[in-house]
C-alpha cells in the first residue's frame, strides 16, 4: 500500500502490540502471549490480509532497528556489572561459549547443507544463535542477507527461551551461572528475559553470556569465512 499514512499505522501497530502484549503477559503469566510469540503473530494476522510485504513493513518501521545501535553500546554495562563474577570464573564461561557457539553454527551450517540451500540462505542461518546487533552484521559479513538472520535470530530465541524452561527441570544444573548461560547461549535476548524469571543472578548471567558470546561470534566472522 502506499497511503501516506501507512508508515504511521505500522509504527502504530506494532507499538500498541509491544504495549499489549507486555500488559497481558504481565497478567498471565504465559509463555505464549509474552511479546516475542504475540506481538509477530498479531502483526501477521493484519499484514497478510492486507497484502503488505516484509520489505515494506521494515521501510515503515526503519527506525526501530536504528535503536539497536544505542542497544549495542548498552551491552557494556552487564559486563561492568558482573566484572567479578567474570573474573572468578572466565574460563568456564569461555569454554562454555566456544561449543554453544560451535554446535549452533556447526548445526546451522550442515542443516542448511542436507536441505541444499544456496550460498545466502546458508550465511544467514549460521549466527541465528547470537542476538540481533551482533547476528545482522556477521550475516552480512558472511555474505548472508541481515533482515533475514533478524528472522532466524526471532525464532530461535523464542524456541530456546521456551525449550530451556524445559530443560531446567530435567538437568541438575544446580547453580545460577549454569542456568544463566543455558539461555544467554542458546537463546540470547529471549533467554535473558526467561533467566530473569528464574532469577536475579541467572538473568544477570544470561546477559552477560549473551553479550561475550556475540562479541567472540564476531571476532570468529572472518575465520569463519574461510571455514564454511
Amino acid at each position: 500500500m502506499t497511503f501516506e499514512w501507512m508508515p504511521l499505522f505500522w509504527l502504530s501497530l506494532t507499538l500498541g502490540a509491544y504495549g499489549f502484549s507486555r500488559w497481558i503477559y504481565r497478567r498471565t503469566g504465559r509463555y505464549l502471549l509474552s511479546p516475542l510469540i504475540l506481538v509477530p503473530a498479531l502483526l501477521l494476522a493484519v499484514a497478510v490480509p492486507m497484502h503488505t510485504a516484509y520489505a515494506e513493513y521494515a521501510a515503515d518501521t526503519h527506525w526501530l532497528m536504528l535503536v539497536l545501535g544505542p542497544v549495542t553500546v548498552a551491552f557494556a554495562v552487564p559486563i561492568w556489572q558482573q566484572r567479578q563474577l567474570l573474573a572468578r570464573h572466565w574460563m568456564a564461561l569461555l569454554l562454555g561459549m566456544m561449543a554453544g557457539s560451535a554446535a549452533s553454527i556447526g548445526s546451522s551450517f550442515w542443516l542448511a547443507k542436507a536441505l541444499a540451500l544456496d550460498t545466502s540462505l546458508a550465511m544467514s542461518l549460521v549466527p541465528r544463535s547470537i542476538t540481533t546487533p551482533f547476528a545482522m552484521p556477521m550475516a552480512q559479513s558472511l555474505g548472508g542477507v541481515p533482515e533475514l538472520t533478524a528472522v532466524f535470530v526471532m525464532f530461535t530465541g523464542v524456541f530456546g527461551a521456551l525449550l530451556g524452561g524445559i530443560l531446567l527441570k530435567w538437568l541438575p544444573l544446580r547453580s545460577s551461572l549454569a542456568r544463566g548461560a543455558l539461555f544467554g547461549i542458546g537463546a540470547h535476548g529471549a533467554g535473558v528475559s526467561r533467566a530473569r524469571e528464574v532469577g536475579s543472578e541467572e538473568g544477570s548471567v544470561a546477559g552477560l553470556v549473551m553479550v561475550l558470546t556475540g562479541i567472540l561470534n564476531l571476532f570468529a566472522a572472518p575465520l569463519l569465512m574461510k571455514l564454511l
